[in-house]
Parts: structure tokens; sequence; C-alpha cells
């Protein structure tokens, strides 16, 4: 291109450095650009809340009068402040790659509490301007109190630095392009299928004149058509709910294994308790209609669900179907006993790892009052794992989370993080062992069973609409005496409880990760 590009751009620190980002990205492929400031009506306001403002696109509607204008010939926006439809004339030419979607939560270091979820103390002052934050905080920590917090993202850490409260949440993208140090704050990465984030966070999105061939056709060279598939999803959702940044609402799509996985969230009000869903598909043709429908208010939701574990008044399971009106029944149907009384502390002291593949295990472990070295990491199978060994004060060093609901798949990620050294798995007498079956052969093993289980006989019958089934143990204990009534759905927790269903030929839904919250999401999406 013969003639000089002006990219326009918001003041804020994160902003300019998008832009220059991209300007340095235009140079490489030999277009010289110039940047040109310009406030937003979301720069101006800084005394009221983003719901409180009218209309949308408060940080990018001055940015695209001025392409219309001539006045800029690139516009440069973080992709989760844009409203979903351009206006007439403009168009998106290019999304960048996408950067972590995580969220960060900063804890002043006096605040923490570990065993807390979210690790914030007990009604801790949490600061975000986020609506769908806000939703999804109190969803996990009811009591947690929220406050607005407005202005660029070294504001608003430095609002935290002030002891304006006690902790604040922002996406990670943002502190890592400005290489913020941290390390005053104690940090909790929030994942996006945990804390689901806005539509398109994460991605940088060029916008240009719609005429602007010339330039299209240079900038096809920074687009990302993979993350342009995935974010197209989230933004198709936050359309058809007519939505813009102020909305309850987080959307988080990727591409996996061939396989489109969508989590979503979205809240009545910023103090209502969310819905969730999860959702798997082959394609994208129709997919965000299917997550729309899910939400509809006039959809029906099973009138009771039967459970094989006991569920607290205050859990999230447990708030999240007495939202949408559906009964709990609520019985465990096996028994478990202790098998040992003290351990041997030279078992402890040759471990480099202690792996929990379940709850009981921990708590069990935990009786026992071990002396645990400060060498030796914790490892998880989950998250309904590590919110039980935060009741003891220990955060794992590895969590198969984020390998999603396949054991095999978490046990390999494990063997290669864990090969070569010691592990010690307390656990049930007679487990499955599948993390250990996969180990290599540099790897020592100690099996250390701390509980068994024993089966209730003569189970009751249930008439719930769908029965949830939290291990194989609870699965051979119904259906000694009980069959399925016509109509009934199942829900497993873990592929070892679905495997007693493959070899019965029952059809069952596996949440995709073994909690209170995959839990509630499986429902929400039967």
């Amino acid at each position: 291109m013969d003639r000089k590009v002006i990219i326009g751009t918001r003041g804020s620190e994160l902003a300019l450095w998008q832009a220059n980002f991209v300007k340095d990205k235009l140079a490489e492929i030999g277009v010289d650009a110039d940047l040109k400031i310009i406030k937003t009506q979301g720069d101006k306001i800084l005394n009221l809340r983003l719901d409180k403002l009218e209309g949308k696109g408060f940080f990018t509607k001055e940015l695209e009068e001025a392409l219309l204008n001539n006045t800029i010939d690139l516009a440069v926006h973080s992709h989760k402040d844009l409203p979903t439809q351009n206006p007439q004339g403009l168009i998106i030419a290019a999304v960048s790659e996408r950067e972590d979607p995580n969220e960060l939560l900063l804890i002043l270091k006096d605040c923490v509490d570990i065993k807390q979820k979210l690790s914030v103390k007990y009604g801790g002052l949490v600061g975000t301007s986020s609506n769908r934050r806000k939703a999804q905080l109190l969803s996990l920590r009811p009591d947690l109190e929220i406050e607005d917090l407005r202005g660029n993202v070294p504001t608003r850490i430095q609002k935290l630095r002030d002891e304006s409260y006690d902790a604040i949440i922002l996406a990670k993208a943002g502190v890592e392009r400005l290489k913020i140090d941290l390390s005053e704050f104690y940090v909790e990465e929030l994942e996006p299928m945990e804390f689901i984030p806005a539509p398109a966070q994460g991605v940088l999105a060029i916008q240009i004149r719609e005429t602007d061939a010339e330039l299209y056709e240079k900038l096809q060279a920074l687009h990302n058509e993979e993350v342009a598939e995935v974010i197209a999803v989230e933004r198709k959702v936050l359309n058809i709910f007519n939505g813009g940044c102020h909305m309850p609402l987080g959307c988080y799509c990727r591409k996996e294994d061939g396989k489109f996985q969508v989590w979503t969230s979205k809240a009545n009000g910023e103090d209502a308790f969310p819905n969730r869903l999860f959702l798997e598909s082959d394609t994208t043709v129709g997919l965000a209609e299917r997550i729309v429908a899910k939400f509809s208010p006039e959809r029906s939701f099973p009138a009771k669900v039967f459970i094989t574990r006991d569920i607290s008044e205050s859990s999230y399971f447990r708030r999240a179907m007495e939202k949408n009106g559906i009964a709990l029944e609520c019985r465990s149907l096996i028994r478990t006993f202790p098998i040992i009384n003290r351990l041997d502390p030279y078992i402890l002291r040759d471990a480099d790892w202690i792996f929990f593949s379940s709850k009981n295990a921990i708590e069990y472990f935990f009786k026992l009052d071990p002396q645990i070295s400060k060498k030796t990491q914790l490892g998880v199978l989950g998250r309904a794992s590590e919110e039980t060994l935060r009741r003891f004060g220990r955060v794992p060093d590895f969590n198969g989370e984020e390998e999603g609901i396949d054991t095999s798949e978490i046990a390999k990620e494990f063997a290669a993080i864990a090969s070569g050294t010691t592990v010690l798995f307390p656990g049930a007498k007679g487990s499955l062992r599948t993390i250990q079956q996969t180990l290599s052969v540099q790897t020592k093993i100690i099996d250390l069973p701390v509980y068994e289980t024993v089966i209730e006989e003569d189970v009751e019958q249930s008439h719930a609409d769908v029965l949830i089934f939290t291990s194989p143990s609870n699965v051979e204990a119904y259906f000694a005496h009980n069959l399925l009534e016509p109509g009934q759905k199942v829900i497993c927790i873990g592929r070892s409880t679905g495997r007693k269903f493959d070899e019965m030929g029952v059809r069952y839904t596996l949440p995709y990760s073994p909690d209170e919250i995959g839990l509630a999401e499986a429902v929400f999406g039967l």
C-alpha cells in the first residue's frame, strides 16, 4: 500500500498497547501506520456503572463514527466491547489470536483464606464493574460483598493496592499485555470452564470501512480464522439475547478434538443466580440458537432430581435447582469406613506427590493428621476434590480439571509431570487405579487404602424425573433391586460410573466437570 493508514484507538494504556500491537503487525506486512487517540463515552463518564449508561458500544461508538467520517482508516477494539451489529458501512476485517481468556482474581494477601472457594476471606469486598462477573461471583460465594470498580487496568489495580477493596477481578489478557507485576497480591486464576468470560474475551477486532477493499485484502494476513469461528458462536448468542457488555452473560466456545464445546452463563439480573449450560456439537450451524433456546422462560424443567449424595442447604447445586423450582431427593446408597487409624511417617517422607482421586480419599487421609513435607506436591482429579482439599488448608499443585471428563487424559497429563517421582495414592480399598496404570515404569507408586465402601441393601426406588449417580457403587446398590421407570433420565459423575450404564445399555449424560457446577449444567441441558 502506498498510503499511510491512520489507526484509531482509545487512550488508555491497554488500548494503546493493542493499537501498537496492530501497528507492528501492519509494519511486518509492509503497511505504514500512525495512531490517533479518540475518547469514548466509557472513557469520559467514570462516575456511573456501565449498565447505567444509555445504549451500547460505550467504548466503541466514537471510534466507529471516526471511521465513517474518514478521520481514521482502521479502529482497534477489544472485541468483547463491540456491539454485535456493525454500523452500516463498517466491517470487522480481521480478528487476532485469542489471548488467555481466563479471569484473574487479585486478593490482598491479608484477605486470603484458601479454605474458602476463590480464596477470598468470608464476607470479603470484591470490586468489579461487570454484572456478568458479579452474578457468577455471588453464585459461587453468596457471602461476598460486590462494589463497582471503574477505570483502566492500572487504575483498578491501584485501588486494590490502596485497600479500597479486599479483591478485584480482571481479564488475564489485559494484565499480561501490560506486563504488570502482581507479586504483591495473591493471584487466583479462574479458567473459562469454571468462571465463564465475556463473549470474545481476549480477542482484538480490527474494524474498517466496508468500501476499503485494498486495506481489507492486506488485513487478511493478520486474520485468525479459527478464532473467528469460535467467537462467532459466542457473539451470536449475545446477539440473539440482544445484549450488550452490561448483560450478565458469559459465553465461551472452543474447538476440542473436532467438536465445539460451549459454556454459557446467564442471569436475569446482577443479583440473580445464573443458569449455566454446557453443550458440545460437531458443527456451529444452529449451535447458538440451541443454546439460547435452553434459556427460554417458556422451557420446562424436571419436577424432581434424585442424587446419590447428601447435598447441603447452602450448596451451589441445591441453589441452582431451587432457582428453577426443581425439588431434590438426596440419599447416598453406600457407606464408607476408615481402614487405618495411623500413618507410617516413612511413607509420607518418601512421597514427592500425593494424588487424590476422590473427596472421600481426601477426608479420610486428613483425618489421620498427616505431616506432609513442604517438598511434597498435591494432585487432584478435579474441582470437587480441590474444594475438599481447600477445607484442610491446602491448594493442589495439579488439578486435572482442565483435561475435562476423560480420566485417561488426566492420567496422561499427570504421568508426564510425575514421571520418575514417588507418588502416594490414598484411596478406597479395591479402587480402579486408573491414574496409577498410566504412570511410567520410572515412577514409584505407593497405594494407600484409607477407606472402604459398603453397599446399602434393599434401596428404595426413586420416582424422580432425573437420577444422578455419583459412583459405580451407588449404581450397583440402586439397580440390585430397582429398574429405570419410563421417561427417567440418567446423569453420571465420571466415566467409570457411566460404564455401568454402558453395560446395561442405558443412555446417560456425562457432565463436563464432575462437581456441583457440572451437575447443574447437565440438568439444565436436559
